[in-house]
Formats: structure tokens, sequence, C-alpha cells
């Protein structure tokens, strides 16, 4: 059974959480490790899961969420397995576990179809559930300095954001992205 456990950075798998950041987001993709620690510690919008398999009498971890908590819906900032336990499953698992955990709307964002890669991606959060909102997404730079990247939205929990769209994303950059 897969279990997410809130956790904030007195944890003693939160170095694991980190790490498991690092490995599977480039710098660009992610924020700098002081401002995830104050989050994980201090935002009351923002959570950070630990993703642990409750097999037998073992408690693995194998992977990370996050979600912010925002107006009318949740949105995943960050999802990621631990390599040693791809290719197993537990991604369809843990995507049917995120909807059963928190229904109603879930917002994900995800990379324009480019390159095999990223379609195969879109294609796996479909069989999940998740539809492709086809408007334009710029998500913010993490990072002073840093670069816009060109993505789109994907939700679950309703049959469009079409009309909601621009307060969706206005909500996620204000409280997300800090974009004023």
């Amino acid at each position: 059974m897969l279990t997410f456990s809130k956790i904030q950075t007195s944890h003693p798998l939160y170095s694991f959480v980190e790490g498991l950041l690092h490995q599977a987001f480039p710098v660009d993709e992610r924020r700098d490790d002081d401002a995830q620690r104050y989050n994980t510690d201090h935002s009351p919008a923002f959570n950070c899961y630990l993703i642990t398999d409750e097999e037998e009498e073992n408690e693995t971890a194998i992977g990370l969420i996050t979600v912010w908590e925002l107006n009318g819906f949740r949105y995943v900032e960050h999802l990621a397995t631990s390599p040693a336990i791809r290719n197993k499953g537990y991604g369809k698992r843990i995507m049917e576990a995120l909807q059963k955990e928190f229904p109603g709307i879930i917002i994900l964002e995800v990379e324009r179809p480019e390159d095999e890669m990223s379609t195969r991606r879109i294609a796996f959060y479909q069989r999940c559930g998740f539809t492709l909102c086809n408007q334009d997404y710029l998500q913010p730079p993490y990072r002073k300095g840093g670069k816009s990247l060109p993505l789109y939205l994907m939700y679950a929990g309703t049959d469009s954001i079409d009309e909601q769209y621009p307060e969706i994303r206005d909500e996620i950059y204000r409280k997300v992205y800090d974009v004023k």
C-alpha cells in the first residue's frame, strides 16, 4: 500500500526527498534548497510528502510529491520516484493514490510534446485520467535571472479548466512562483 506522509525538514528522510529533487529536476525546474526548506516548514499552502510503500513489514521510501492547496484546486509541483523502483508500475499507482487522497481538481505542469520523452509523459498522465490543456502556459523562473519554460497544464477531477484557466494560471503564478 502506498502512503503519502507529510514531512518537514526535521524528518529523518528529508535528505532522501531533497536528494531526489536534485536528481529528478534540473536547477531551472526547482527552487533553491533554502526556499524549498522554508516552504516545507512554514508555508501553510505547501505540502511536502514522502511516498512510501508498505510491503509486508518493511516500509520503503519510493518517492516524493509536493502539493499546493490553492483556491479551488490542488497543484502538484514536483513528483519523482527513486531510480531503484522506476519501470515497476509505481507511477500509475502513485497517480491513483494521489487522486484518491486528494479528491477534486488536480493540476500539474508538463513539458510540451517536443520529443519522445515528453510525449510519453503526457500519454502516461492521460492514461491516469488527466487531460491536456492546450492553452499557452509559461512557467515563471524559480530563481532571479532564471529562465521561463513553455509548458502545458494537465488536469483531473473536472471536465474542463478552459473557462477558469486565467484564474488557475494566475493563482499558480502568485502563490507558487511569487509573481506579483
